[in-house]
């Protein structure tokens, strides 16, 4: 029975994974999702670098902090072994819709590539990606 259950916990947390995975790809890419990297609540320019920074950062660290083998040993103290793996994946799965859910789009434009070889070189990786 135990093993059922971690076994249903990691496919729902894969399939939540998964998800919010697709919907970063379109988020990076401006397609097919309400709410991309260029869209949202406007923000003066300060703020949005601020909570944008702050949203990385949480990313960071929950990846580096969970991902370390001391955090490891102590988090399966608390939680089965057969579950810590899905539940870095909850977690990491949870902070990247956080971060999609609260981005701030910079109101200025920091780079743009449109009509060089590396704006044509990077269109066609990410539509390259999808199939």
């Amino acid at each position: 029975m135990k093993k059922a259950l971690a076994m249903t916990y990691a496919v729902l947390a894969y399939m939540f994974f998964f998800g919010t995975f697709l919907y970063a790809i379109g988020f990076v890419g401006n397609v097919l999702v309400p709410k991309s990297i260029d869209t949202g609540s406007a923000t003066p320019l300060g703020m949005a670098v601020v909570i944008d920074a702050a949203l990385l950062s949480l990313f960071a660290v929950q990846h580096s902090v969970m991902a370390r083998q001391g955090f490891k040993e102590q988090w399966t103290k608390v939680v089965s072994w057969y579950v810590e793996r899905s539940t870095f994946v909850v977690a990491a799965s949870a902070v990247l819709a956080l971060l999609l859910w609260q981005w701030r789009p910079i109101p200025a434009t920091v780079w743009d590539v449109r009509g060089t070889t590396l704006g044509s070189v990077l269109t066609l990786t990410f539509w390259l990606g999808w199939g």
